[in-house]
């Protein structure tokens, strides 16, 4: 099988335990990775034929516009869901980095969607 992947998409999204961490859009890093064959795609060079990374990207931009999490774990299958339904890739693997700590560079969560 082969894999698409997103590496470090930006997002700003309103996440955290206390109704004061979640009114204001914080930083995150999103990774996405893709289980796709895109075998088809390669051998005739078409966009149809695959999923188009940057719709993928673009969704998960706009994702968090108007909506809350309390649990960056929440978030990792939220964004998860919304790629196995809107792009079908045979299994996505989201990443989400939050840096909330002032120690660690980052906190990440993972979640796979088959």
């Amino acid at each position: 099988m082969s894999r698409i992947k997103i590496v470090d998409l930006e997002v700003h999204y309103c996440v955290g335990i206390s109704d004061a961490e979640r009114a204001k859009p914080q930083r995150l890093l999103i990774t996405v990775d893709m289980e796709f064959d895109f075998n088809m795609a390669a051998q005739g060079d078409r966009l149809n034929k695959t999923i188009d990374y940057f719709a993928v990207a673009q969704e998960i931009l706009k994702y968090g516009n108007g909506r809350n999490w309390k649990l960056v774990e929440k978030v990792a299958v939220s964004v998860a869901e919304l790629v196995k339904s809107e792009f079908h890739p045979e299994s996505v693997t989201i990443e989400v980095k939050k840096f909330v700590l002032p120690q660690p560079g980052y906190v990440s969560v993972s979640w796979t969607q088959s």
